[in-house]
């Protein structure tokens, strides 16, 4: 892999490399957090979308400055429908424990959580009507804290988190094929919420300009020890001669662009192998052996005493946490929140890909396999594009099979994708990094 990206960085540009090698990082954590539940427990979780969606939706809740127009039209009747959700989940509570189980319970669940609906819609409604009439071009949501956008990272995987146990209260006791049909389900209704609810996340309007933790290129280049730090790495030619003001230049835009990129790198690296030693830890732990012995024989393990079900929930909570914050890191990176590029069949499957070709159970195959697949899916449609372009040169401007070729060309990656997982199954099943039980396993 490093090969692979060293032979990008001088073929088409280290901006490039770099910018693979951090979507690479981040696609390692999201495979580790697939990996702590497929892995460890054989929970197969369909859903991976919906905690990246929310981890993504934290960096906005944390970092974006509050709109303070948004807050003074809506942010009152808000409060009051949320007051009354709360007060309709008390009084729901209150009416299941002090009245006994009949009729009378019942009709009584059915006015309360009717009347609270009720209430609760009115104001919901005028709150967040009058928050999306605030310039609606620009803001038209509530905003966040104003806090380092960093902090979002662990608020996304805390999200997540809370998330995750409702889906496991809810979705867990079912049986393992219904339980992927129901997280993706869930995932599916995530996504929707966060693409219509305009008052919270802009909808597909996107939220942009979000703060970074890294410096930005324009400041770099006005920075001047970057001035002098590119200026000694580029000040002469070949021949001895200084360089022109033009190419220093255009060194300086480049070089800013690899600096910002490098610092991203590290953060990413850090959060990576932060995860990763904890995890290791954790699977070598008795903790570790017990969800193993539980995804291998369930009927066995409940016979010994374990709580199967709260096990599973404990792994499919602490996974998805990691997922949050890997979505939490990419809209860091991107420096903005887009709800529709989250699409849960596409992006869950490449997910799905990394775990399977690296290894499932093996921390360090998630994170090979991330890197594997990642890059394929960038690089499979340039390179397909500059072979076809050879190729083209040898066939006649009236060929066919040039305009087919130029075609077929971009949806290269899908059948790469495909072959590489045919391969992997078919010669190594386990994975290119199998799990290895300990020895005291």
């Amino acid at each position: 892999m490093a090969l692979l990206l060293m032979i990008v960085g001088f073929g088409q540009s280290w901006n490039v490399a770099l910018a693979i090698f951090n979507l690479c990082l981040i696609s390692a954590v999201m495979s580790m957090g697939l990996n702590m539940q497929w892995g460890y427990a054989g929970l197969f979780n369909a859903g991976v979308m919906a905690s990246t969606a929310i981890g993504g939706l934290t960096a906005i809740l944390v970092s974006y400055e509050p709109v303070a127009k948004a807050w003074s039209a809506g942010g009152s009747s808000l409060t009051v429908a949320l007051v009354f959700l709360l007060l309709t989940i008390i009084a729901g509570v209150l009416v299941w424990k002090k009245i006994p189980k009949g009729g009378k319970r019942s009709w009584s669940m059915t006015a309360v959580v009717l009347i609270g609906y009720l209430f609760m819609r009115f104001f919901f409604d005028q709150a967040t009507s009058a928050i999306e009439a605030v310039e609606p071009a620009k803001t038209g949501f509530l905003g966040g804290l104003g806090l380092p956008i960093i902090f979002s990272w662990l608020a996304g995987g805390l999200a997540a988190a809370g998330l995750a146990w409702l889906i496991g209260r809810i979705s867990l006791g079912l049986r393992s094929d219904y339980f992927a049909i129901a997280t993706l389900g869930i995932s599916e209704i995530m996504i929707s919420i966060l693409k219509n609810e305009d008052w919270l996340s802009r909808g597909v309007k996107n939220v942009t300009g979000l703060k970074r933790p890294v410096p930005y290129e324009v400041d770099l280049q006005q920075s001047e020890w970057f001035i002098k730090l590119v200026s000694w790495f580029y000040g002469t030619a070949e021949d001895g001669s200084a360089v022109s003001a033009d190419v220093l230049r255009e060194a300086m835009q480049l070089s800013a662009g690899v600096f910002v990129k490098l610092c991203y790198s590290a953060l990413f690296l850090a959060v990576v192998l932060i995860i990763l030693g904890l995890a290791t830890r954790a699977l070598n732990s008795p903790w570790g052996r017990m969800m193993r012995a539980i995804r291998d024989n369930e009927t066995a393990a409940s016979a010994m005493g374990k709580d199967v079900t709260s096990r599973h929930r404990q792994v499919f909570v602490i996974g998805s946490a990691v997922i949050g914050i890997s979505g939490a890191m990419l809209t860091t990176l991107h420096g903005q929140f887009t709800p529709g590029s989250y699409i849960p069949l596409r992006f869950t499957f490449l997910i799905w890909v990394m775990v399977i070709i690296g290894g499932s159970g093996n921390n360090l195959g998630s994170i090979i396999g991330a890197f594997i697949t990642w890059f394929v899916w960038i690089e499979a449609e340039p390179t397909s594009l500059w072979l076809v372009g050879h190729i083209n040169e040898l066939l006649a401007e009236t060929n066919p099979l040039r305009h087919h070729l130029m075609e077929v060309a971009p949806h290269m990656r899908m059948i790469l994708m495909g072959l590489i997982l045919v391969m992997v199954l078919r010669f190594s099943p386990k994975g290119i990094l199998p799990e290895e039980a300990p020895e005291h396993y």
